[in-house]
Parts: C-alpha cells; structure tokens; sequence
C-alpha cells in the first residue's frame, strides 16, 4: 500500500509515517518509480508506534521493543530490558505528578493569598 493508504488506515500523518521510517521504526519497499510500498503488517505497526509513544518511549527505546519481538516471547534478558523501560518511564510519570501537586499547591496558596488581599482592601 501507499504511504496516504498506510495514513488513512491508521489516521496518523504521512510526514509522521515519513519519519518513523527515517527513525527505523518501520521499513518501506521502494517501487521503481520511488514511491514507498508498505506491506499489510505496517498498519499494526504504526498503530503500536503510536501507542508506545503514548507511553512516554523515545524512538531508540521504541526500536528496543521492536528488535526484541524477534527474540523469544520468553527470552528473559528482553523481559528483563522492557521492565526497566517501563519502570523508567513510571517512574518519571511519578516525579512528574509530584512536581505538578506542589505546582498546584503554591498556585492555590497564591490565589488565597489575592483574594484575602482583596477582600481587605
């Protein structure tokens, strides 16, 4: 299919298909006119693209994943490698919420401070 196939079918950019391919994050035949042929199992692959990068992955951690679908489903070395991504990521998340609470905590403070200021004025 052509790359506007593969970005229909997935509702993702064709500039967006253009750089995951440039990231080896998918792999395109070339036709003899040029164009980019993506075969069916793209549209999957897209689609887990888009979900890891909900999840927070970065294009290298995103190739991690996908080179270690070769390997066995139980090859421990690859489980082992994800859950330290995954917990990486949590993690981050987790300091992130923190930083976001005291955020949240100084504007409330702020805002009662203004309006115990107005009310006396």
């Amino acid at each position: 299919m052509k790359i506007s196939e593969l970005s229909q079918l997935t509702n993702v950019s064709t500039r967006s298909i253009r750089h995951y391919e440039e990231k080896g994050l998918l792999q395109a035949e070339r036709l003899e006119n040029d164009y980019r042929y993506f075969n069916e199992s793209a549209v999957n692959r897209v689609k887990m693209i888009q979900l890891y990068l909900k999840l927070g992955l970065t294009a290298d951690e995103i190739r991690t994943v996908f080179r270690g679908e070769v390997a066995s489903p139980d090859d421990y070395e690859y489980c082992e490698e994800m859950l330290a991504i995954y917990e990486q990521k949590l993690s981050r998340v987790n300091e992130q919420i923190g930083a976001l609470q005291e955020w949240k905590k100084t504007l409330e403070r702020q805002i009662s401070i203004t309006r115990g200021k107005k009310a006396t004025s």
